[in-house]
């Protein structure tokens, strides 16, 4: 067998976690595929596989060679085919991260009609908030909403989000509307971070002199995640600061209510990133593609 149909044996048996049920998916021996996992793992000179008369799993180092040896097939197989294949019709494993809400709000609804075109793509969708490291954790690109903090990725602008300022008729009913920012001292603010134990700047809002401020406030609760953001809203607890898109829904049914609508926070930009390499695959571009003209018709230009 050829590197090729090792890394295929490979992964095969990863994934099932069985040589027998490997075997007979690729139509080979049993022995064949046994001996074509036992020359990659001395070619890379650590055990892949732990094997026992009952179950195979990954080794540790195992379950990081797996990562690339299928983004390695998956470019090799693209490689072979680009002149015999309608480079039209996707292929292989797509690994893409973003936050929760745009996946649930714009691009899973959309997705189906992309996987149709393409039968060939697997996708592993991640909906997180939390900032992953692309390159460590082996996405092909990452949809990031918020500011940049890796200079070492190539970032694709494709606009940003307009943020509104809102809270629940009953918080307003308790509360009061404020119509200024020095009524929000009398108010509770929904606090967001990124990680549990920092802290919030407060209450953003566009100061005088063309920037934006901060203004300390005080809230019972502090979340890290956008649904529960969202949640603390509607449930009463404060005001929250939150892209117009995620609560769209909630302010045309009266569930949210905006309030100070001149003094918004600085709208958030929407950035695709994705690995320096020299050539992407066919379809991580195409997907990028795709992604960015279903995402831009929602938000503001990019400068």
């Amino acid at each position: 067998m050829d590197r090729l149909d090792q890394l295929r044996s490979f992964l095969r048996v990863a994934e099932l976690g069985s040589f027998t049920g490997a075997a007979d998916s690729l139509g080979l021996p049993k022995a064949s595929v046994s001996l074509a996992v036992q020359r990659l793992e001395a070619e890379v000179g650590v055990q892949l596989l732990h094997r026992t008369t009952r179950r195979v799993r990954l080794s540790a180092d195992g379950l990081q060679f797996q990562q690339r040896a299928r983004d390695l097939l998956d470019d090799m197989e693209e490689l072979q085919g680009m002149f015999r294949r309608d480079t039209s019709q996707l292929k292989g494993r797509l690994r893409v991260d973003m936050s929760s809400g745009l996946a649930r709000q714009l691009v899973i609804p959309h997705l189906p009609g992309f996987l149709a075109r393409h039968p060939g793509l697997e996708m592993e969708l991640s909906g997180t908030d939390r900032r992953v490291d692309l390159v460590r954790e082996g996405f092909d690109c990452v949809l990031r909403v918020g500011s940049l903090d890796d200079n070492t990725l190539v970032a694709r602008p494709l606009g940003a989000m307009q943020i509104v300022n809102c809270a629940s008729p009953a918080y307003l009913a308790t509360r009061g509307t404020p119509r200024t920012l020095a009524d929000l001292h009398a108010h509770a603010l929904i606090h967001y971070v990124g990680t549990l134990g920092q802290r919030s700047p407060g209450f953003e809002y566009p100061d005088d002199a063309g920037g934006y401020g901060s203004l300390p406030m005080r809230g019972a609760i502090t979340v890290n995640s956008g649904e529960g953001y969202t949640a603390a809203a509607l449930a009463g607890l404060g005001i929250i600061q939150v892209p117009r898109l995620g609560v769209r829904q909630a302010l045309a049914a009266g569930t949210l209510v905006e309030v100070l609508p001149a003094l918004a926070a600085e709208p958030m930009p929407v950035t695709l990133l994705y690995a320096q390499r020299r050539h992407l695959p066919h379809r991580v571009t195409a997907f990028m593609d795709w992604v960015a003209g279903v995402i831009q018709p929602e938000l503001l230009r990019a400068d």
